[in-house]
């Protein structure tokens, strides 16, 4: 059974008919056509599925479409502000060579924006306690840490 729901995707608001039993994750990917977010282990263990809702990040998998009824989505689509500018994290994870696969990367992205947005300052303790969702099997963390305290030290800059 299909129900329409009415919610905002990077901004832009989108009214979607969807199975009553479809996830968030799946809604995105197969009905938006927003194949960034990644299905890794589909039951909220990896984070690669991790989108903020309402500015909060959720496991994708494990949120049903119909329950963002009204809510504001981000993806890792929606953090680049522009075509031409690349969000901080973007552009640091690239500077840092923070990703390989890249599989993860759109989930520790969203937690990183997290992190920042509630701590423009923070430790390796802290970045290490924000990520703790998100799993990453191809690199060490430190590329990532090193990105995350870049981006941090780039937009306390631009704030300035």
């Amino acid at each position: 059974m299909k129900r329409i729901v009415e919610l905002t995707i990077n901004g832009e608001a989108r009214d979607m008919a969807v199975e009553t039993c479809c996830s968030l994750l799946d809604a995105l990917r197969d009905d938006v056509g927003l194949t960034g977010t990644k299905k890794g282990c589909d039951v909220g263990d990896c984070g690669a599925c991790t989108v903020l809702v309402d500015g909060e990040p959720v496991n994708a998998c494990l949120m049903l479409a119909v329950e963002a009824q009204g809510r504001s989505i981000e993806t890792v689509e929606g953090l680049q502000p522009s075509v031409d500018t690349l969000h901080p994290l973007q552009d640091a994870f690239m500077r840092h060579g923070a990703s390989q696969c890249g599989f993860c990367t759109p989930g520790i992205l969203m937690m990183a924006k997290k992190l920042l947005a509630d701590n423009p300052r923070p430790t390796d303790e802290d970045i290490r306690f924000g990520l703790s969702g998100n799993i990453c099997r191809c690199t060490g963390y430190t590329k990532i840490f090193d990105a995350i305290k870049s981006a941090a030290r780039e937009m306390e800059a631009a704030r300035s």
